[in-house]
């Protein structure tokens, strides 16, 4: 299946703050910057302010 045929959901607020709870609880209590879970919160910071991403 392509990325093109796949249905978009927006990422939310609250599926990016479960992502980076598990990466952190997995982590030590870290989350990197340029991770998965850091990616998401930004995603969904972004989805919230109707804006695109930034680069």
């Amino acid at each position: 299946m392509s990325k093109s045929s796949a249905k978009s959901t927006p990422m939310t607020s609250q599926a990016a703050a479960r992502i980076q709870s598990s990466t952190a609880k997995s982590n030590g209590g870290h989350v990197a910057a340029g991770s998965f879970a850091a990616r998401a919160q930004s995603a969904a910071a972004a989805n919230q302010s109707g804006t695109k991403g930034s680069k």
